[in-house]
């Protein structure tokens, strides 16, 4: 122990090496009485001052080893990768990550703004998300974006306080400044939605050709027109549906009867079904997502209907196929996980240089099942 004003550097023979306090500024009494705290939790002084060298010296292995060990290389034996991390845990050693984004300019972190977590295709998206980080070396951070008005700005002010390089934004919904967002620089933004970005990277199933798809399959078997079952006017990929829907009648000659608008979830989906069972002229029904659908069945059969027989019934989401046992639904499955990895490889894969400005729409594909009759 020695003195130097009132300032003291304490010494401490701990195993088989010395382990030096920092100079911190204290009392005689305070010195003893910190050797005394020392004495009865020793490792809290090991853990403040543990280094790679440390580590190294344990394991009996290069300061290198232990490099390529955090690093998880596969130039490294598997039972010297164990004796490296056993002295890791005796040691409380844990790599410094925030000096190693210092010295590569780079977190390995791309952080995920979602409106809400649960809403159907987002937990696929986060599948994959993590696969496409995991390729990459990366890791996700989650948040949840709300306010009232909604923003892009509040999502980017908040993952700018975050240790990111880049971030993506699922729009459920449209943001309040959609189009005067500009991103901030160095944070390379992507969107999970249809709607084009001129400064951002846009990714997401085809909301518009899901419709299209479903149309073109109603009056190939035979149906004279299509009804449809939309959604809540907030949603932007409902009303990318519910556009599809008009607009593949109207390319037909067809003028599209009087939409049912629905909020996703089967309840509502029943009611429609009971309100267009009274309707002579409905012999086929699409529902903008599988929940609206099944529901309708229900209340189409509640009013004597029977599905396909009387009327045929379509969705779109494949969202319930493994949870409805009795029903094969026809509807167009999409791949989220795809979009989820698109949109974080626009920004991890951009390590190599730089990334311009893209826009990805992935098409769907029609499932047929059991709830559609050919009227030909």
């Amino acid at each position: 122990m020695s003195v130097n004003g009132r300032f003291w550097v304490v010494s401490v023979w701990w195993g088989r090496r010395w382990i030096y306090l920092k100079a911190f500024k204290m009392t005689a009494q305070d010195v003893i009485n910190g050797i005394v705290d020392i004495e009865r939790s020793p490792m809290d002084a090991v853990k403040k001052s543990v280094s790679v060298k440390d580590v190294a010296r344990l394991a009996g292995v290069s300061e290198q080893t232990v490099s390529r060990t955090v690093h998880d290389s596969p130039s490294v034996r598997p039972e010297t990768k164990e004796r490296v991390r056993a002295a890791m845990r005796e040691l409380g050693y844990r790599p410094n990550f925030a000096g190693r984004s210092l010295r590569r300019g780079k977190f390995k972190t791309v952080g995920v703004a979602m409106f809400n977590i649960t809403g159907t295709g987002n937990l696929d998206r986060m599948e994959g998300f993590a696969a496409a980080a995991d390729k990459h070396g990366y890791a996700i951070t989650l948040t949840k974006v709300d306010g009232h008005p909604y923003t892009l700005e509040s999502a980017s002010s908040r993952m700018s306080a975050l240790p990111v390089d880049g971030m993506v934004v699922i729009m459920n919904r449209m943001p309040a400044d959609f189009g005067t967002f500009e991103p901030l620089p160095g944070m390379q933004t992507v969107l999970v939605t249809m709607l084009e970005h001129p400064l951002c990277s846009t990714v997401d199933n085809d909301q518009f050709d899901c419709s299209r798809q479903v149309v073109e399959y109603l009056l190939g078997q035979g149906h004279k027109t299509v009804h449809f079952i939309s959604c809540p006017e907030r949603s932007l990929s409902g009303m990318q549906r519910e556009e599809g829907w008009r607009e593949t009648l109207r390319a037909h000659g067809i003028e599209p009867p009087q939409l049912v608008r629905g909020d996703w979830t089967a309840q509502s989906g029943y009611a429609a079904g009971q309100a267009l069972a009274d309707d002579p002229t409905c012999t086929a029904i699409y529902a903008s997502n599988d929940a609206m659908a099944y529901g309708c069945i229900r209340g189409l059969e509640s009013r004597g209907k029977c599905v396909p027989q009387d009327v045929s019934v379509a969705g779109v989401d494949d969202s319930l196929g493994d949870i409805v046992p009795d029903r094969r639904l026809t509807t167009v499955r999409f791949d989220n996980k795809r979009v989820g990895m698109w949109a974080v490889d626009k920004i991890a894969g951009a390590d190599g240089g730089a990334s311009g400005v893209e826009h990805m729409l992935i098409p769907g594909v029609l499932v047929e099942g059991d709830t559609v009759r050919d009227l030909r």
